[in-house]
């Protein structure tokens, strides 16, 4: 059961897709085919590198999209759009294709991350949605990845339901989590839905709604002796919450014959305190039991506490991680790249005085470039005719020293991205949550340069360019720059 099963989110756009639409239409915009990317500018939080997430839901929602009854009367009720419109809306299905990375790739700035060639019509009303799936996927998985790494392969799991921007935010957002390297979530929705692990304890309340805080220990070790983790901080760690779990852990556990799993620390100086409690732990012969760290975490403050020599064998993320609150905009775009009208291809690019937006014009093809190692060491973009041959050397234009010869010797290449959608079906397998976790680490294990993964101050990775394709965006900028 997926969370489209029981709501159409069609309407999820801004309102001006509907306005132009209804102008394409009155215009016989039904008979154009258009192509448009999906790429970001920058990095969050200035890193090296984003992961691409989001990608499953994006085809729930393409296979999906119908207009209802009581959506075309909303319209109606509008007085903006032709009545010839709104009925052509009746019987709307998407038509199209998309091509995209395939999800769990790491990605670059201004690259193409995902492509639509549709009817300009079913271009138009797809943007908002899908902008709002990679926006945030995207986002999350590649914040938790920077947490995760700051933990030095201590696990970090999703705790960010609660402070999570709404109740959607806080399922996909755990999706994202997992797909970054979470090692799973408190949230439940979101376990039952994508198989994500779940993990959980108590709240402060249940210490406090008994009478003393060894009969809660005692109460919550009886009902669950195979999984007992124990909040300790709730009247004082050091002096009663530890030494109540040990109690805990000799009077009730150790006679049934099992061990007490952990003990939480949710407030104070927890590297401090980490260190008090895993001699306190240790001096009781509980040296299996884990320290589990949550509040206000990042890796920042994971980056810190480790630092200091705590004792942490695993952190619980919430509020940071779920709303990225350090850099919390992806900022991926939808921009029209080609028309093709009455047999006529016409690329498309967008010029600025800020360079950064200008466009990378028409259909393009994606690919990673390896060198002996197979390590990643560009990304390169071409002419949709175009597969480069690296049988010999190969040259390549840095665009943003393109006066130089530069070429790749002894290299091989991966094309990134793959057909999704064909003519509004679904035409690839979506690999399980699982698969694309492992993709993830894979990538950041074996291809991506550790120095491109370095929190502060990360390696650029090269975007560059063949010579025809740079040809063609620097011929059409000459264009609309003389009017040739």
């Amino acid at each position: 059961m997926t969370q489209f099963d029981n709501r159409n989110i069609t309407m999820m756009m801004d309102l001006y897709e509907m306005t132009m639409a209804n102008g394409y239409y009155s215009e016989g915009g039904t008979d154009a085919t258009v192509t448009f990317d999906v790429f970001y500018r920058r990095n969050p939080d200035n890193g090296g590198f984003a992961i691409f997430a989001g990608l499953e839901q994006i085809v729930e929602y393409i296979e999906n999209l119908h207009f209802e009854e009581d959506d075309i009367e909303y319209f109606r009720g509008l007085s903006l759009f032709r009545d010839d419109f709104l009925e052509y809306l009746k019987n709307y299905h998407f038509h199209g294709d998309i091509m995209a990375l395939p999800e769990g790739t790491i990605m670059y700035p201004n690259e193409p991350i995902l492509t639509v060639t549709a009817p300009l019509i079913d271009a138009q009303l797809i943007e908002t949605a899908i902008l709002a799936q990679i926006n945030h996927q995207s986002l999350i998985a590649t914040k938790t990845q920077r947490i995760v790494r700051s933990a030095k392969g201590r696990a970090v799991s999703d705790f960010g339901a609660r402070r999570a921007h709404n109740m959607d935010a806080a399922v996909y957002g755990a999706r994202a989590a997992y797909i970054g390297g979470a090692v799973g979530t408190a949230t439940v929705m979101a376990g039952k839905q994508f198989d994500i692990p779940v993990s959980g304890t108590m709240a402060h309340s249940w210490v406090m709604y008994f009478d003393d805080e060894y009969t809660a220990f005692k109460k919550y070790a009886q009902k669950y002796p195979d999984a007992t983790v124990l909040l300790v901080d709730t009247y004082d760690v050091l002096h009663s919450g530890v030494p109540n779990a040990i109690k805990v852990a000799q009077d009730v556990l150790h006679p049934l014959g099992k061990r007490l799993k952990g003990v939480r620390l949710d407030s104070g100086d927890l590297a401090y305190l980490s260190k008090k409690v895993r001699k306190q732990l240790d001096d009781a012969g509980l040296t299996d039991c884990k320290i589990i760290a949550s509040n206000s975490l990042d890796e920042y403050t994971i980056s810190s506490i480790l630092h200091q020599d705590g004792k942490i064998d695993s952190f619980g993320v919430g509020e940071r991680l779920i709303t990225a609150q350090s850099d919390p905009v992806f900022g991926a775009v939808y921009k029209i790249v080609e028309v093709e009208k009455d047999g006529e291809v016409i690329p498309k690019i967008k010029v600025s005085e800020t360079v950064e937006k200008i466009t990378n014009p028409g259909k393009k093809k994606l690919f990673r470039v390896y060198d002996e190692n197979k390590n990643a060491i560009a990304d390169l973009i071409t002419r949709a005719d175009e597969t480069p041959d690296m049988s010999e050397p190969y040259r390549y234009v840095d665009p943003k020293k393109p006066w130089k010869n530069r070429y790749f010797t002894g290299c091989t290449v991966k094309e990134l991205q793959i057909t999704v959608i064909k003519d509004g079906k679904c035409v690839c397998d979506l690999p399980p949550i699982s698969a694309i976790r492992d993709y993830v680490h894979d990538q950041l294990a074996n291809e991506i340069w550790q120095e491109e993964q370095r929190r502060e101050n990360p390696h650029i990775h090269y975007l560059d360019m063949s010579p025809a394709y740079y040809e063609l965006k620097m011929g059409l900028l000459d264009k609309t720059q003389n009017g040739k």
